[in-house]
């Protein structure tokens, strides 16, 4: 039994320190330049919360939540901001970065030359997507402490679950990424992207949209990541917000399968 377990367990360590290889590699290539990418993507969506949901907020006044809770305008938004940061960093990563890597630069081709697996690789390019992410989401989380926007408390345990928000669209986006043939397929994505950051309960509740769009709205990554982080940061909702859990780690688990076969596929053909 002992001699069935172990193998096992020397396998999946292995495996994660070939993962945290290609993690380390990317921190050490992109080290002297990585804070810019950083207030990069921190203050877009810093910009729309404060011109939107401050500024626009000021003429809408208070929202009445789906469980009754009354919030500001800009605390109804600062989430759905937090969410769309996690999903901006991660699928930035993923997508353009993964891809130029993976077709132009040869990147990969050199690393299955080692005995890193393309799902090692995958999982090493998820968590430094993460570790990207998770910088946004922190530092996002403080400004909305500071706004008062949340509690402290709740900021702590939104956290995580920004983390997930950015591992499941992270997973997604190399999955993704892996099905694209040309820079210009990108323009797609871009527009996918653009139209769930409007239509995922980000400035309007998805109960104001007609049935049949709710239901659309509803059954989209982004949406669940909003409404989770929502939750947990503004709402008293109860424990509707597991629902949005499994369904992230879904997404995660679904993302991360595929492309790792695809990978396989492409780099080994």
């Amino acid at each position: 039994m002992v001699a069935l377990v172990l193998p096992r367990l020397v396998d999946v360590s292995a495996a994660s320190r070939r993962s945290a290889s290609v993690t380390e590699r990317n921190v050490a290539a992109l080290r002297s330049v990585y804070w810019l990418l950083l207030i990069s993507g921190f203050v877009e969506p810093l910009l729309y919360l404060l011109s939107i949901g401050v500024g626009v907020g000021a003429l809408i006044g208070d929202l009445t939540l789906p469980s009754g809770a009354v919030v500001t305008y800009a605390a109804f938004v600062a989430p759905a901001m937090l969410a769309s940061s996690a999903m901006t960093g991660a699928l930035a990563e993923t997508t353009f970065n993964f891809f130029g890597k993976m077709k132009y630069m040869k990147l990969y081709d050199g690393v299955i030359a080692t005995p890193v697996q393309p799902f090692e690789i995958a999982l090493g390019e998820l968590a430094w997507a993460m570790l990207r992410g998770s910088a946004y989401s922190a530092a996002f989380l403080v400004v909305m402490v500071v706004m008062d926007l949340t509690a402290p408390a709740r900021a702590l345990a939104a956290f995580p679950a920004a983390v997930l928000v950015g591992f499941a669209f992270g997973a997604l986006g190399m999955a993704i990424s892996t099905f694209m043939r040309s820079w210009q397929d990108f323009d797609l994505m871009s527009s996918a992207q653009f139209i769930l950051f409007l239509f995922s309960g980000t400035f309007v509740p998805a109960e104001a949209y007609p049935t049949v769009l709710r239901w659309l709205v509803e059954v989209t990554p982004l949406y669940r990541a909003v409404h989770l982080i929502r939750a947990l940061t503004v709402d008293t909702g109860g424990w509707s917000w597991t629902l949005d859990v499994l369904y992230l780690l879904t997404v995660l688990a679904a993302g991360l399968l595929i492309a790792a076969r695809r990978m396989g596929r492409l780099l080994y053909k």
